[in-house]
């Protein structure tokens, strides 16, 4: 088997094992990894003003 065929082959692997994965992940209802369900991106954040720091 060449190193091509092997790499071919390889990706081939990861490409069913991410469908899996990612089938899985739909069937269980869970959020991917890594995102925050209590992060709204549209809710407006108030930033607070520095202190004044008479230095």
């Amino acid at each position: 088997m060449t190193r091509y065929e092997r790499m071919k082959m390889q990706r081939r692997m990861q490409r069913r094992i991410r469908l899996v994965v990612e089938e899985r992940r739909m069937a269980l209802a869970l959020p991917p990894p890594g995102a925050d369900p209590a992060f709204d991106p549209e809710t407006t954040v108030e930033i607070p003003r520095p202190a004044a720091d008479p230095a």
